[in-house]
């Protein structure tokens, strides 16, 4: 097996606020390959943006405290503890981030070739007219029609599904080893979606780039990931290959996410929920944070002091040790 490109160990990250301090992420791990997709399913709040966010150097300290044991060692290089000389170096070259609303992302000032052909500029030194060039290129690539004509308008003339081809053309033009997608196919209907995420694997091959997709729908990570990471109140409650957690899911979490998938739910039969609640983080529970909410499993077995902790119940399929969950 290859060395991974990307490898965090015990990431933990909390907000020191007026509030309270909130524990948004805790004691995550995983692994990144060359030309792999992870994706990262939850709901919102789980941690899936913020532990990104902390990779790319991208939360703002204070509030975000990082515990010092945390690490993610990219190229040799700890994410976590450079400069941000460093990760500006990085950022936008090695590593690409691709987030979730691409009208604010955008800069309406900006025409939409100068926006990809600045990082060439900054990272590659290009002149303005050679960095123009690759641009409309790039933009041809991803599918814009008449790139050369589309590159002198503005983020307002396109519509959704091509600004987030624009914020690929971004996203790809410097060649990152790591492309960070932030729920890409927000607000798309579905044929848009599938779109963009078609696009975002035919460069991906094209490239051998690694990709990091985070999303809510299990339904996208089923046909565009190799690997799944669930995550729930900031910790990986399961993770294990695509077809593996899929087909043997285990932790109580995972098969309340895939019995909620509309697509797996007889005709005319009602849609299956999570009742409740994520947990607040200022505040986390005792033992297993899902225990609340345990409808599948059996919650009355659920630990209620010691934290679950994950171990390996097959070759690479991880799963949190909470008895009420596995049940």
């Amino acid at each position: 097996m290859s060395r991974p490109l990307l490898r965090v160990n015990n990431l933990s990250v909390e907000f020191h606020t007026r509030a309270g301090v909130n524990y948004a992420v805790n004691n995550v791990s995983f692994d990144l390959r060359a030309g792999e997709t992870l994706g990262i399913v939850g709901e919102s709040g789980s941690g899936k943006s913020v532990t990104c966010s902390t990779l790319m150097g991208l939360l703002p300290s204070p509030p975000a405290v990082i515990a010092k044991e945390s690490r993610a060692v990219f190229n040799g290089i700890d994410l976590l503890h450079t400069t941000e000389q460093q990760h500006n170096k990085l950022r936008g070259r090695s590593i690409s981030m691709i987030f979730q609303d691409p009208m604010t992302s955008l800069n309406p000032c900006m025409t939409i070739g100068a926006q990809v052909a600045e990082p060439l500029m900054i990272h590659h030194g290009l002149s303005r007219k050679e960095a123009m060039k690759q641009a409309v290129e790039e933009l041809a690539l991803t599918g814009i029609p008449e790139p050369e004509k589309r590159a002198t308008a503005y983020p307002h003339e396109f519509s959704g599904g091509m600004r987030q081809r624009v914020m690929i053309a971004m996203a790809l033009i410097t060649r990152p080893q790591i492309l960070i997608a932030d729920e890409p196919t927000t607000a798309l209907d579905v044929t848009v979606q599938k779109q963009v995420l078609d696009l975002l694997r035919k460069r991906q091959e094209e490239l051998g780039t690694a990709i990091i997709l985070i999303t809510h729908d299990l339904g996208v990570v089923r046909q565009y990931a190799h690997r799944i990471q669930v995550m729930y109140a900031g910790s990986i409650v399961e993770s294990a290959p695509t077809e593996e957690l899929l087909s043997h899911p285990r932790h109580a979490y995972t098969r309340a996410l895939m019995a909620s998938i509309p697509s797996s739910q007889l005709r005319g039969a009602r849609l299956q929920t999570i009742p409740g609640l994520p947990p607040t983080l200022q505040q986390p529970p005792g033992g297993c944070a899902f225990r609340e909410r345990n409808i599948i499993g059996k919650p009355e077995c659920c630990l209620t002091e010691t934290t679950p902790e994950l171990i390996e119940i097959a070759p690479g399929h991880y799963v949190q040790n909470c008895p009420g969950c596995l049940a």
